[in-house]
């Protein structure tokens, strides 16, 4: 039964390597920005009053 966890830790690792994760905050925070764009929020009060709500 040991032998499965030691598979998966080390595919894990292994996709880690590949992706070139580290511990870094900044390093996260750059990628992040790369993946995840978006867009100014909107102004809600504006988008109420012309539904009519």
């Amino acid at each position: 039964m040991n032998k499965q966890p030691n598979e998966q830790l080390d595919k894990f690792k292994q996709a880690a390597r590949e992706l070139e994760a580290d511990d870094s905050e900044e390093n996260f925070d750059q990628v992040l920005k790369k993946v995840a764009k978006s867009s100014p929020p909107k102004d809600d009060k504006a988008k109420k009053e012309s539904s009519g709500a």
